[in-house]
């Protein structure tokens, strides 16, 4: 090995070795340079990502600004806390929300601390897998990584279904509301699920290189949204005593005991902070996304559990009559309350609308984030027609074959909806529990990882250096320039993976107790399909074609 080489080596954070091979650092095909303190973010990155072994292919349109946009807007969490206010209240009532609320928050901040160390290792689209594939024994590297890869992309699916159907849903109600002889039909549903995804497709195609200006706009209503409908709740809704909403605990879903029912009705809550992993997704998009990934997405959840904290106690003592609320023809109790506070159709409308034109937004993200998640995935040759999944449209640097299949997938989920909305609210409820198993792989190998101390110290400048050797597939691993150093680090990835635990656990319980066919929660048949069915696949022809993350761009010293 050259000095040169030697040197650049150790800057790396590699130790020096006599076998080149084994020190093999991934290069660009037109061999990166060593990243200097002047080099531009935009070389730096290129060069980061060809050190884990792929190819710089998308354009990184988003900086630190517009990724937490984006975020933030795919989070949605005041918007969800409103849109699923039935889901926890039922199971939980007023108190239960309001504690709840405060054990999803800080369970959701400690799994995603420990998600953001694993994106500054390892920034790119790939996410969960990718990380799985570094961090798991050599023996289980590939069937853990594969399996692990059709859970997220299941997952994001999910999300991009239940937002279309929200969203479409959603303006159903707003026609019942503003004209009480309409007769809604299931299939005016599914109709406006359509329009939702498709117009999602037209922003993530046709204008996509807007996405982050679109994003910001999103993110401004996204605030002042949130501003307008607490003022009117604040001063114009009737308010109830500190002790009806911070004491009185509810079990309508008829459970046992309300601790039972308290836990089923964290459920509600979870789901609106699903999804913090978009920016992760969106990694290769990002300028200097070791550092951008974990701020954006630890900045979204402190500003989104703050608004979603402040709406759901302006809720909560603005509530008005409960039965009425539950009862809301719109089949949202939020328009209800909106109802009750203003003594207007055409205020509720509005404040509604906000609540629709942000769910919408989501969407937009929603469908973003899936598409590469399937992108990357197929780019890895993890899904069928990987060939034709993973091709990227030159012009506007977007996977418009993974958007396809996205809106396809997600058309068809609408279908459901024709025969039974509790089915595929079944369906939707699946992101929970496809998430957090995701979630759970990922981070008890970086637990045992830490622990065994099989991760190096970052060099002085902070880069991501985890690298995977071309031959013998062993990666490098070392920490980015993110993460919590020593004992807190590991107290705090022992406490998310028990959370994630609890929380995947009751995500496949039903709302009420005795249950019956029509209340029944299907998610874990779902889930529990598609795991066999990945396994199936993998074991058939998945292990012959799925070799973990492809070393797209590799070069020895």
């Amino acid at each position: 090995m050259s000095g040169h080489a030697e040197h650049e080596l150790m800057e790396l954070g590699v130790p020096p070795n006599t076998d080149t091979q084994a020190n093999a650092t991934f290069k660009s095909e037109h061999s990166h340079p060593t990243i200097t303190q002047t080099d531009s973010f935009h070389d730096r990155d290129a060069d980061t990502l060809a050190r884990l072994g792929k190819r710089q292919v998308l354009k990184r349109r988003f900086g630190l600004m517009s990724m937490l946009s984006f975020n933030c807007t795919v989070l949605v969490t005041w918007e969800g806390i409103l849109v699923l206010f039935a889901e926890g209240f039922t199971n939980g009532g007023p108190a239960g929300l309001v504690y709840g609320f405060i054990i999803i928050w800080i369970g959701t901040t400690s799994i995603f601390l420990t998600i953001a160390e694993l994106a500054s290792m390892a920034p790119t689209a790939g996410g969960q897998y990718h990380w799985v594939f570094m961090l798991a024994p050599k023996s289980m590297k590939k069937f853990l990584s594969y399996t692990t890869g059709w859970l997220t992309v299941l997952a994001w699916q999910s999300l991009v279904a239940s937002g279309g159907y929200l969203s479409g849903t959603m303006i159903q109600g707003l026609i019942i509301l503003n004209y009480p002889n309409y007769v809604p039909q299931q299939w005016h549903g599914t109709f406006l699920f359509w329009a939702t995804i498709l117009v999602s497709v037209f922003v993530n195609t046709v204008v996509s290189s807007l996405l982050p200006q679109i994003e910001g706009m999103i993110f401004v209503l996204h605030i002042l949204g949130f501003l307008a409908i607490l003022v009117v709740l604040s001063y114009m809704a009737p308010h109830a005593q500190a002790s009806e909403v911070f004491t009185l605990f509810l079990n309508q879903g008829e459970w046992k005991t309300q601790g039972l029912s308290f836990m089923i009705g964290l459920i509600g809550i979870s789901f609106s902070f699903v999804g913090a992993d978009a920016a992760v997704h969106m990694s290769e998009e990002i300028e200097n996304p070791s550092l951008a990934v974990p701020r954006s997405i630890l900045t979204s959840l402190t500003v989104n559990g703050s608004l979603g904290f402040a709406i759901l106690l302006a809720t909560l003592f603005g509530l008005g009559d409960i039965d009425t609320v539950l009862k809301s023809p719109t089949g949202y109790p939020y328009m209800e309350i909106f109802l009750q506070a203003t003594s207007s159709v055409g205020g509720t409308t509005a404040m509604s609308a906000i609540v629709i034109a942000l769910a919408f937004g989501s969407t937009i993200g929603f469908v973003a984030t899936s598409s590469r998640m399937i992108w990357s995935f197929a780019r890895d040759r993890g899904l069928p027609f990987s060939g034709f999944l993973s091709k990227v449209e030159p012009r506007s640097s977007t996977p418009i074959y993974a958007v396809t299949v996205t809106t396809v997938f997600a058309c068809l989920l609408a279908l459901i909806n024709l025969g039974s909305s509790t089915v595929l609210n079944d369906v939707l409820s699946l992101s929970i529990a496809g998430f957090y198993a995701t979630y759970f792989v990922a981070a008890s190998l970086l637990l045992y990882n830490r622990c065994t101390s099989a991760i190096r110290s970052p060099t002085p400048g902070g880069l991501v250096v985890s690298t995977r050797d071309s031959k013998s597939g062993d990666f490098t691993l070392v920490w980015g320039p993110w993460r919590i150093p020593g004992s807190l680090g590991i107290i705090n990835n022992v406490f998310a993976c028990a959370y994630m635990v609890v929380v995947w656990f009751f995500s496949f319980w039903p709302p009420t107790d005795p249950t019956s066919p029509s209340t029944m929660n299907y998610a874990s048949l779902v889930a529990g399909s598609l795991i066999l069915f990945s396994i199936f696949y993998y074991f058939m022809w998945g292990r012959r074609s799925y070799a973990g993350p492809i070393v797209e761009i590799s070069s020895d010293c």
